[in-house]
């Protein structure tokens, strides 16, 4: 599981109620129109009605649980080699890990509409907790492409 987010951007300042960088970028990722505090508040409230769903008694761990749960572990890459373009497997550091969760899991309640964006992302989180949803289907598509493709491993990217 995702202990703390190891963000190098020394500028990032944890957020106010958690005291935590993780919490603090994905509230500047659902950010929009440089809102913060209408994002801080959706995103606080996502996450009491989250945990409320799950019965978690710590949200800030529940929340980290979900967003381990959709970071992918491997992923394909488009590789040119000799003409042809192949779907390289390659594994995903934890940065992008992370960034590619996030994404996936804003997009995903972005996706639904009709509803307040609150209880849409806290259905998504709450899904994405217990191993299901939109978000938790993109991660096992990418693993099973990346198993499709494993014969084209040996062209592993270096970077």
């Amino acid at each position: 599981m995702i202990e703390e987010y190891n963000f190098p951007d020394p500028y990032l300042e944890p957020d106010p109620h958690f005291d935590s960088k993780l919490v603090s970028k994905f509230i500047n990722c659902l950010m929009d129109r440089g809102k913060k505090s209408v994002a801080q508040d959706i995103f606080y409230k996502a996450l009491d009605i989250m945990s409320e769903h799950v019965g978690a008694d710590a949200p800030l761990e529940a929340f980290r649980t979900a967003i381990s749960n959709v970071a992918p572990i491997i992923e394909v890459r488009s590789r040119r080699i000799g003409g042809m373009t192949y779907q390289v497997p390659s594994e995903v550091n934890e940065k992008r890990r992370i960034s590619l969760a996030m994404r996936w899991i804003l997009q995903a309640a972005r996706s639904k509409k009709g509803r307040p964006m609150h209880l849409r992302l806290a259905d998504e989180l709450s899904d994405a907790y217990r191993r299901q949803g939109s978000a938790y289907e993109r991660r096992e598509t990418a693993h099973k492409m990346a198993e499709a493709n494993r014969a084209f491993a040996h062209f592993f990217l270096r970077h």
